[in-house]
């Protein structure tokens, strides 16, 4: 496969669905032939489908069960023939939700929605936020609401930092002057937030994760590079 990537960074964005189709294809005939990339992708699909836990059961509408049959009916007709490269796994079963998942970043949305499931927030909107890499749109964090005015950031990889460097998460919503600090993030480490002082989340409302002095930035804004960004999705 052209050009030569990372499995672990290209397996995760086939198993989150921000490949191109064309690109999805190459991932699917280079697996029985690649150990290396399927163990990326098992390692993606263990971190990832825990996330359907967070949000409980409800009766999907006419529409979408119409929606489901119709990508079954086109799954099927595009089955590999005898010979060419099987598809596997979890994600693999669920051609609808990769397929919409090819918008980018709403593949978190489209996890709770697509496939019939809403985040439990009974006291505020659920928010999902997917944080990728810049230059490769690989998933390295995810960020949830779990409360009216509380975060929870979890990480999808561990990113080296340099000595006497540390990450530092921000947060930006339409019509603020300028991003605010959440606090020096640990590599590999889940982290709880309070938003306090912060208005609610809102949709589109921008998080990113910068590369900063050890202390975290010493002027209130990011003077690093942008190592992850996205932006809050509605889930509920």
């Amino acid at each position: 496969m052209s050009p030569v990537r990372d499995p672990y960074e290209l397996a995760g964005e086939y198993v989150l669905g921000t490949l191109s189709a064309d690109r999805r294809r190459e991932v699917e005939r280079a697996l029985p032939d690649d150990p290396a990339l399927r163990t990326a992708v098992r390692y993606w699909e263990e971190r990832l489908l825990p996330l359907t836990s967070l949000a409980g059961p409800v009766e999907p509408s006419a529409a979408l069960w119409q929606r489901i049959e119709r990508s079954t009916v086109q799954a099927q007709a595009a089955a590999p023939a005898r010979g060419q490269a099987p598809k596997t796994g979890w994600w693999n079963k669920l051609d609808l939700w990769r397929g919409l998942a090819a918008g980018g970043f709403a593949a978190a949305a489209i996890m709770a929605v697509v496939v019939g499931v809403r985040m439990q927030a009974p006291e505020a909107p659920g928010y999902m936020v997917v944080l990728a890499t810049p230059s490769t749109a690989a998933p390295g964090w995810v960020i949830r609401a779990t409360g009216s005015n509380t975060i929870r950031l979890e990480p999808l990889v561990r990113t080296a930092v340099p000595a006497q460097r540390a990450l530092q998460l921000w947060t930006k919503a339409d019509g603020w002057k300028g991003p605010v600090s959440l606090g020096l993030v640990t590599p590999g480490k889940a982290v709880n937030v309070r938003l306090d002082k912060l208005p609610p989340l809102q949709p589109n409302q921008l998080f990113e994760i910068t590369l900063e002095p050890e202390q975290g930035s010493p002027i209130g804004r990011p003077t690093g590079p942008i190592l992850y960004i996205g932006r809050a999705v509605k889930v509920m």
